[in-house]
């Protein structure tokens, strides 16, 4: 049944993604201008640019122009960079690293904080709660942007303790890395958090009155042994949507966060590639975040898959 399962889920998989590329490539394939202006520059004559544009293939049909993108990307080619000639995948495996590493550990930030707040919230009562309310009502009104340059002037220009700009690859010098990263990740992650924290605990409250934690009290269990083992289990499955919800939601995060701290990820290249309308590079990108959608929810599916039997059979 698993096996059934995780097929009918990777099959709605695959049609996402193809769905995804194809809204993608009409959306940019039919917004003004294209790469053939960018390469041709404003002084060109028009028999340049016609010429340009017929060497890349922009004078064809928008159905074929697809059709020769899709059938190359199936067998893992996603062609050139209309503007510099570089190999797709070559230019976003090289910029993968950067924007994964960003998400994934914003995710793991909010995760752990926005847990313990939120159980301890539920634990302990109201003070924390409403800190965790407010939090989360500032944070989800203020701009990513506008958070990532606050935390840029506090620690970057006044206490100077963290760089306020560029990456550093991790072979290159893992705690440059890390500190690199600080910053980014906090801006993704405080919202995060917020919201994680205040699902937890609202979770929580409710499994907290469920009939076995009364019975577990009566036992002599002790109490924070029935909050983080017991209580906490139980509301597993809300709290997991709710940090696939925000790996998610980091997906789009990333570009301003990027463009903020001058990361140079996928984010980025997906805002110079539309400017460029640089349409193969941004059909790889959103390929690329499609992937890791479709990813990130096999993965919560087969978790709630094993938590609750039933819904292998939906």
């Amino acid at each position: 049944m698993m096996a059934a399962f995780l097929a009918r889920r990777i099959g709605f998989g695959v049609i996402l993604i193809f769905a995804v590329s194809i809204v993608v490539f009409v959306i940019v394939a039919l917004t003004p201008g294209d790469a053939a202006q960018v390469i041709v520059g404003p002084h060109a004559t028009a028999q340049q640019y016609e010429q340009v544009r017929s060497q890349l293939g922009l004078d064809l049909p928008l159905p074929l122009q697809y059709w020769n993108w899709v059938s190359h990307a199936v067998m893992g080619n996603f062609g050139t960079s209309l503007v510099n000639g570089q190999g797709v995948l070559d230019l976003l495996n090289s910029r993968l690293g950067v924007t994964l590493s960003i998400i994934v550990l914003s995710t793991a930030v909010a995760a752990i904080i926005g847990v313990a707040a939120g159980a301890w919230s539920a634990y302990r009562g109201r003070t924390v709660g409403r800190v965790i309310d407010v939090a989360s009502m500032l944070t989800f009104s203020l701009p990513s942007y506008w958070l990532g340059l606050l935390l840029v002037f506090v620690f970057a220009v006044e206490l100077r303790l963290f760089p306020a700009v560029g990456y550093t690859d991790f072979f290159t010098s893992p705690s440059g890395w890390a500190l690199s990263l600080v910053l980014p990740v906090a801006t993704l992650a405080i919202g995060g958090a917020a919201g994680v924290a205040r699902q937890t605990r609202d979770s929580m409250l409710g499994a907290l009155n469920q009939e076995f934690i009364l019975a577990h009290r009566a036992e002599g269990v002790p109490e924070i042994t029935i909050v983080f083992r017991h209580a906490l289990r139980n509301c597993a499955a809300p709290i997991l949507s709710m940090v696939g919800l925000f790996f998610i939601g980091s997906l789009s995060g990333t570009v301003l966060i990027e463009q903020v701290f001058s990361m140079p990820g996928l984010g980025g290249l997906a805002v110079s590639s539309a400017a460029q309308h640089d349409i193969p590079v941004i059909q790889g990108i959103a390929v690329y975040f499609a992937v890791l959608v479709v990813a990130v929810n096999l993965v919560l599916d087969v978790i709630f898959g094993w938590l609750n039997p039933r819904m292998r059979a939906s």
